[in-house]
């Protein structure tokens, strides 16, 4: 019967989650399976494995076979390398110490490389927070800059209002001032016209019957 190993699909929509399973290559791919050896979650980054090294060692070794993606998820585990140091000893080439003892160097080399990947992705994150805190608090001071000129200015304009407004009686004073003066003068100008006129009227009178006795 032939085996392989492939992803079994589960999780939400939008959110898959998978198990890592051998089965029957003539089932379907989410149908039944001869034993679940780990899972695998992409949501996350870097992705989550878990999955039982020894295991899919030995269905690598009774010859099942992996699909291409389960295939890159066992050789990032080191799986696909300590099958091929296990073939190493059966053929004599090396002993189980030393097969196991560069399987878990590589497990070492790998897994500090993985806590850089953490430590660059921390950091870069850090940097994006950093980033978008200074554009907010840019966003902050220009913002309150603008409202404190807008006060500013609405405090000018009310200020300009005052002065008008004081202004405008003393205006009206002034006017209200100078009419009375105009009108006096008229007044008493007047007067000496009439007197005027009235001194020479008699003259003109008293002249006229001296003419006629003449």
């Amino acid at each position: 019967m032939p085996v392989k190993i492939r992803l079994q699909r589960h999780g939400k929509k939008g959110k898959p989650f998978y198990w890592i399973v051998a089965a029957d290559a003539r089932s379907k791919r989410d149908g039944k399976y001869l034993e679940k050896l780990g899972t695998y979650n992409p949501n996350f980054n870097p992705a989550k494995i878990e999955i039982n090294i020894d295991g899919t060692v030995q269905w690598l070794q009774n010859g099942a076979q992996p699909t291409d993606t389960a295939k890159s998820i066992l050789s990032y585990k080191g799986i696909l390398l300590k099958n091929h140091l296990i073939g190493g000893v059966r053929k004599g080439a090396l002993t189980e110490d030393q097969a196991e003892a560069k399987f878990q160097a590589w497990v070492e080399e790998k897994s500090s490389k993985i806590d850089a990947k953490k430590s660059d992705l921390e950091k870069a994150k850090d940097a994006e927070k950093a980033k978008i805190f200074e554009a907010e608090k840019a966003a902050n001071e220009a913002r309150i800059a603008t409202s404190v000129q807008t006060e500013e200015d609405v405090a000018e304009e009310v200020v300009a209002d005052d002065v008008v407004a004081e202004e405008a009686p003393a205006t009206e004073e002034v006017v209200a001032e100078e009419a009375p003066a105009t009108e006096e003068v008229v007044a008493e100008e007047a007067p000496a016209t009439e007197e005027v006129v009235a001194e020479e009227a008699p003259a003109t009178e008293e002249a006229t019957p001296d003419s006629e006795t003449k």
